[in-house]
């Protein structure tokens, strides 16, 4: 954190994000969108004219196994990065259990929070659920190289799995984003990397008192 970093009305900025993790963010953000409108092309008549986004149907077949590695690997990495903010503690389960003053932004009333509240963290371990499902039942399902190593049965298993977990995936997304553009100032910190004060005592004050604790020493 850098006390000289300041917004345009002079207010002082705390950094949320490093370059690294917001670049983290928006490879798994690039690929999901790429495997959403890609998956879609194939799963329905009636969506297929998505597949022109990756250049028709065939390049749609053989490049969205390969985008899934690849955002698999940027969550993967992601997890490492926040693992250790998003266990849930007490202040979680209270948080939880005033979902009522949460709905109606009377943060006042609140548990202090950390750098994530209890439904940030619990969104992460559905996508990290959503994650698992869909490499292991993508890998089943993989005509060119691991279809032919299970028996019908299981494809057609693997391929509802992989149904399922893309569309809790999707609509956990779909959340995250909503979540994002009520809470003002959340899609500016994973551009920018940076909140005011401000944001961070009143959204989540107990990282910013773990964060002011540390510049200090």
């Amino acid at each position: 954190m850098s006390n000289s970093n300041r917004d345009k009305d002079g207010n002082p900025l705390i950094q949320r994000y490093t370059k690294n993790e917001r670049s983290n963010h928006w490879i798994t953000a690039i690929c999901f969108i790429l495997l959403a409108v890609s998956g879609l092309a194939m799963f329905h008549p009636a969506t297929s004219w998505m597949a022109v986004f990756l250049g028709g149907g065939q390049w749609t077949r053989i490049l969205h196994p390969f985008i899934g590695l690849v955002m698999f690997v940027s969550f993967a990495v992601l997890v490492l990065r926040f693992w250790h903010h998003n266990h849930i503690d007490a202040a979680d389960k209270q948080w939880m259990q005033q979902m009522d003053d949460v709905l109606n932004n009377r943060e006042d009333k609140l548990p202090k929070i950390g750098m994530y509240n209890a439904g940030q963290k619990i969104l992460f371990f559905v996508l990290i659920a959503c994650m698992i499902g869909l490499l292991l039942s993508g890998i089943v399902i993989w005509r060119a190289y691991f279809a032919f190593y299970f028996p019908i049965p299981v494809i057609r298993a693997a391929a509802l799995l992989h149904a399922f977990c893309a569309t809790v995936l999707i609509m956990s997304i779909i959340v995250h984003i909503y979540a994002a553009l009520w809470v003002k100032g959340s899609i500016g910190a994973m551009v920018r990397g940076t909140v005011t004060y401000g944001w961070a005592r009143k959204h989540h004050p107990r990282w910013f008192e773990e964060v002011i604790r540390k510049s200090r020493h």
